[in-house]
């Protein structure tokens, strides 16, 4: 049954907080929720200084809520979960028959250490793994943070009357994340879960307050994107209600895009199971997985710009257990990462990674045309904030605007090209439009080089212009203002940008000027034909 081990432990989950609403505890360590957005409490109904057992109820039911995102999105009747996807969705998830059996928490790493021995080793790494050695380590250790870390862990648990007034949590094992806090034995397939962001969410509440503060302040003011979105907390709605992802029939490369929209179900895109590393996502690297390729190459145009290079060349000595806090001030950082730029806000962390966003995923028009509005100043002011870290006012004040009128310059390409398209379509000049142009499956509908022309071909749909025109907007676009966005100036002119669009809005208008000549020819030929009484 689909969903089903999701929402089961959804239920468990609030059955615990609801029970506990009474039994004290405040928000964590009595300090309540400074790096938690106003507007995600505003959405939920909640006090800005709510206890912990009340802001997680409140962000759970949000989370497991399908009229706000959980599930398949609108359209689940048109695609059917193959085997990989019940790994990538933790809602899909469904135990095995064969594992059918009872199993203890001590059981968990005896049998794995066996069956799968990277699972232990992984652990055994993490903080998890050591509660007693994470306390006693030393007020100078880079890591000393995490002690009042584990405090607050512990208070938000105390909150859910999953442990006692002044009970400390011994240990974090295998059982307490694939069944349940405190559990001690179950079904290893009906009580069996994959953890998802909420359950990571039980124990870090500020954190997975954080992440899900992403849907409440991307509201884009002329409605260019759907609210809550481009953003990690609504990754996978946004996968599962592309059209074309979701009518295609080849599920197993459908499949690939899942793979990184992941983030909105769980944590472990950046936090790799089961070592957790704090250390490990702090690396750029860890961003590469997805921010990679030919529509966001974010990481290649990071990696080759000049901040990138001081990274690679400086990075060895950069001390990657110390906060991001302490990035610039103790840890050594002499260069920014994805980290220290996209988690952060006038000085502050979190893991809302969208509060500075002006262009979203992709440059349009729409955005174009409004940057002098208030929302997206103000954005931009954050962004002067970052970088003066290290550069001047003027200095990032300046690129910035050059940022900004290279991208509206780059769309201005994409712009011509669109017309030209269109105006074929239009025109019924495509290559076997009026004979050969099968209609994209459904909900997609026929476009003129229309996304579904990048995963689906039947016929002459889409045609080779459409083809290239859809990788101009979808693709070549992008790179360019992910070239100008992170610095890479071979990234935004000749390599992947600038000159690829020319390259392709050439080929476009040669076809074209082909196709117009060749119906033109056409015409003339038949006029003469019927002039001449078919001879």
């Amino acid at each position: 049954m689909r969903n089903g081990s999701g929402l089961r432990g959804w239920r468990a989950i609030a059955a615990v907080a609801a029970a506990s609403i009474g039994l004290g505890g405040g928000a964590a360590l009595g300090e309540g929720w400074p790096t938690v957005p106003e507007e995600t409490f505003a959405a939920l109904g909640v006090a800005a200084d709510a206890p912990a057992n009340v802001l997680y109820e409140a962000l759970a039911a949000r989370f497991y809520d399908q009229a706000k995102g959980y599930g398949e999105g609108q359209f689940s009747a048109l695609w059917e979960p193959i085997a990989f996807s019940r790994y990538l969705n933790p809602a899909l998830y469904e135990g095995r028959e064969e594992l059918g059996f009872q199993v203890t928490a001590e059981e968990c790493v005896t049998c794995h250490e066996t069956v799968t021995p990277g699972w232990v080793h992984a652990a055994s790494r993490s903080v998890h793994a050591d509660l007693a050695a994470l306390r006693s380590l030393p007020a100078d250790d880079p890591r000393a943070y995490k002690v009042a870390h584990l405090d607050e862990v512990e208070a938000n648990l105390r909150s859910m009357g999953l442990l006692d007034a002044g009970e400390a949590l011994a240990e974090v094992g295998c059982i307490d994340c694939h069944m349940g806090v405190g559990v001690t034995e179950g079904n290893h397939k009906t009580d069996l879960r994959l953890p998802d962001a909420a359950v990571c969410g039980q124990c870090h509440v500020r954190q997975f307050a954080e992440r899900e503060s992403e849907r409440d302040t991307q509201t884009w003011p002329q409605e260019q994107w759907p609210a809550g979105r481009p953003s990690h907390a609504l990754s996978m709605l946004a996968n599962y209600e592309t059209a074309i992802w979701a009518g295609m029939a080849e599920r197993e490369v459908a499949e690939g895009c899942t793979m990184c929209h992941t983030t909105q179900v769980t944590c472990n895109q950046c936090h790799t199971r089961h070592e957790f590393s704090a250390a490990q996502a702090r690396r750029p690297e860890m961003c590469a997985n997805c921010h990679n390729g030919v529509d966001h190459n974010e990481f290649e145009n990071y990696m080759m710009s000049r901040h990138g290079l001081i990274y690679q060349t400086n990075g060895d000595r950069w001390d990657w257990e110390a906060p991001l806090s302490e990035a610039f001030a103790a840890a050594g950082y002499n260069a920014p990462t994805c980290q220290t730029c996209h988690m952060s806000v006038n000085g502050e962390y979190s893991h809302n990674l969208v509060q500075k966003v002006r262009w979203g995923f992709n440059p349009m028009p729409s955005i174009a045309e409004n940057l002098d509005h208030s929302w997206f100043q103000e954005r931009k002011d954050l962004w002067v904030a970052t970088c003066t870290q290290c550069h001047s006012p003027s200095f990032a004040t300046s690129y910035l605007d050059m940022l900004d009128k290279g991208t509206v310059q780059g769309i201005g390409l994409v712009q011509q090209a669109d017309a030209v398209v269109k105006g074929l379509y239009a025109d019924g000049l495509l290559i076997g439009q009026a004979a050969n142009r099968p209609a994209p499956p459904a909900p997609d509908a026929d476009a003129a080089g229309g996304f579904f022309g990048l995963f689906w071909t039947a016929g002459n749909n889409p045609t080779a212009v459409e083809h290239e025109y859809a990788q101009m907007w979808e693709q070549e676009l992008m790179r360019h203002f992910k070239g100008l966005a992170h610095v890479n100036p071979g990234g935004f002119t000749y390599s992947y940008g600038w000159s690829e669009l020319i390259g392709s809005l050439a080929r476009i208008r040669d076809e074209d000027t082909r196709l117009r000549e060749a119906r033109a020819l056409v015409e003339r030929v038949e006029a003469l034909e019927k002039a001449g009484g078919g001879n």
